[in-house]
């Protein structure tokens, strides 16, 4: 088990696309910067302090009712990415891009979620 939330695949990935969410997110009109900026950022920023909480947690139970906090807020920045795609904020190809990264996050966390679980089970 990693000494550091840094240290796992899935917060370094939920970290680069964050940084990814931000750039993308500065171009967005300025009447956006309370609503869809202010939503998406939030929600890819939520990922990644959910993932690491989750590493803090002592019971395995606790771990992953954080998880799947996570879970949902990947989901949540799917959505937002699609209403900027539908209100042409994203081109398509940066939409697809994104969105498929995010649904490799969440495949990523279901994995990781099930690890834990398998750890569980052998104490």
């Amino acid at each position: 088990m990693p000494t550091s939330y840094r240290e796992l695949r899935i917060w370094k990935k939920g970290y680069d696309l964050l940084l990814e969410v931000y750039e993308i997110t500065s171009h967005y009109p300025n009447g956006e910067k309370f609503g869809l900026v202010s939503d998406t950022r939030r929600s890819a920023n939520s990922i990644i302090a959910n993932i690491a909480e989750s590493h803090g947690r002592y019971y395995f139970l606790d771990k992953i009712r954080v998880l799947y906090i996570a879970r949902g807020e990947v989901e949540e920045v799917r959505s937002h990415l699609e209403v900027a795609f539908g209100v042409n904020y994203l081109t398509q190809e940066v939409y697809k891009k994104l969105d498929l990264e995010y649904q490799g996050l969440l495949i990523g966390l279901n994995e990781y979620i099930n690890s834990i679980f398998k750890e569980k089970n052998k104490t």
